[in-house]
C-alpha cells in the first residue's frame, strides 16, 4: 500500500517553523518511514510542477507555516489546498499573522517608500522600486505583487487545524502527525494545543497573587527578574493568563516572560485585548499623570500585545483613510 503523500510550505516566516520539524531529530527519520514528503521546498528539491501534476486531494496532508503577504503565497497556499485532504496552519504567522502582521500598522506605500527609498541605509538616488513585471532581452520577468496587508492562513483558504507557536515545539508537531496518521485527529478547526491559558502549567504559579495590583511597568532589562516569582507581580508583562499553553512554559523557564506566541484560548476573543484589559483592571493609579508614568514601561503597546496575533485579532490592520472626495 502508497504511503499517505504530505507537503510542507513555508510562506510570510522565519524559518523557525521549518527548524522545528528538522528538531524532531531521529523521530523525522520514523515520519519518513511512515509517509512520502512529496513537497518540502526548503530541503528538498521539489518544483512547483511536481504539486501541480497531483490529482485534487492527493496529499493527505499539508503543513503551512507563515502569513500570506504577496500573490505568490496566496497562489501556493490555494494550490495545496486544492491537493491536500487536510491543510494544517503551522505556526503563529500562519495561525494568525505573526510578527510579519506588525506591518499592518503601515500601508503598503508606506513600506516600500521606506525600504526603498528613505532607509538611512538606502542608497537609491533614482528612487526605483522592483517592478511586478519587467522585461529584459525582450523576456518578460515577473515577481509576486505585495499585497496591502498581511493575512493569516485561514483568511485566505479553508484551514483544517492549527499547530500554535513561535515555532510550535517538536513534541506539539509529533502528536500532531502521529493523530493524523492514527485517523484520530479531533473535531475540525480545533487548535491542537491546550485549551488552558499558560499561567495553569508555568512553574511560577504558586508565587502568584491572588490579587494583582500594578503601580509601574517595567521591561526585563530594567530589573533583576526573580527566577523563582511570577513576572506579572514584578511588574513585568508576561501575557501568560491570555495566552493558550502547551508550549512547555520555555521562555518563562528562561527568566523571560512570555509574549504570547501560542494565540489565545477559545474563549478569548481577543488576546491582546483580553491581557490589556486586565491590567488596566487592575493598575493602581488613578490620576491621568500616574496612568501615564505607569504605561510608560510599554513603549510599543501593539508590540506587546498584537505580536503575533494583529492580523488575526479584531483590529486586524491599519485603515488609511483618503483625504480626497
Amino acid at each position: 500500500m502508497p504511503k499517505p503523500k504530505i507537503a510542507f510550505y513555508w510562506c510570510a516566516s522565519c524559518g523557525g517553523c521549518e527548524e522545528t520539524v528538522v528538531d524532531l531529530a531521529e523521530d523525522i527519520l520514523g515520519l519518513v518511514a511512515k509517509v512520502d514528503i512529496v513537497f518540502w521546498p526548503v530541503a528538498m528539491d521539489f518544483k512547483k510542477d511536481d504539486i501541480e501534476r497531483l490529482p485534487d486531494g492527493a496529499l493527505a496532508a499539508s503543513f503551512i507555516n507563515g502569513a500570506v503577504r504577496t500573490s505568490e503565497q496566496e497562489e501556493m497556499a490555494r494550490l495545496l489546498r486544492r491537493k491536500s485532504a487536510v491543510v494544517v496552519a503551522y505556526g503563529s504567522c500562519a495561525h494568525l499573522g505573526g510578527i510579519p502582521a506588525l506591518a499592518n500598522q503601515f500601508s503598503r506605500e508606506t513600506i516600500l517608500r521606506f525600504v526603498y527609498e528613505d532607509a538611512p541605509t538606502m542608497d537609491n538616488p533614482g528612487r526605483t522600486r522592483p517592478s511586478p513585471d519587467s522585461y529584459d532581452s525582450g523576456n518578460r520577468l515577473d515577481l509576486p505583487k505585495l499585497h496591502s496587508q498581511v493575512r493569516p492562513l485561514a483568511q485566505v483558504i479553508d484551514v483544517d487545524y492549527t499547530i500554535p507557536g513561535c515555532p510550535p515545539t517538536p513534541a506539539l508537531t509529533r502528536e500532531a502527525v502521529t493523530a493524523l496518521l492514527e485517523g484520530r485527529l479531533p473535531a475540525k478547526g480545533s487548535v491542537l494545543a491546550p485549551d488552558t491559558a499558560l499561567c495553569e502549567s508555568c512553574p511560577r504559579k504558586a508565587s502568584k497573587p491572588a490579587d494583582l495590583t500594578f503601580t509601574r511597568f517595567r521591561r526585563p532589562h530594567q530589573l533583576l527578574v526573580d527566577p523563582a516569582t511570577c513576572l506579572l507581580a514584578q511588574g513585568v508583562v508576561c501575557m501568560g493568563p491570555a495566552t493558550r499553553g502547551g508550549c512547555g512554559a520555555l521562555c518563562v523557564s528562561g527568566n523571560m516572560p512570555c509574549t504570547g506566541c501560542f494565540g489565545p484560548t477559545s474563549r478569548v476573543k481577543d488576546q491582546g485585548a483580553k491581557m490589556l484589559s486586565s491590567l488596566c483592571a487592575n493598575l493602581s493609579a488613578r490620576e491621568t499623570d500616574e496612568i501615564d508614568a505607569a504605561f510608560e514601561g510599554i513603549p510599543d503597546p501593539v508590540g506587546t500585545f498584537y505580536r503575533y496575533g494583529l492580523a488575526g485579532s479584531l483590529l486586524r490592520r491599519r485603515i488609511e483613510h483618503s483625504t480626497t472626495p
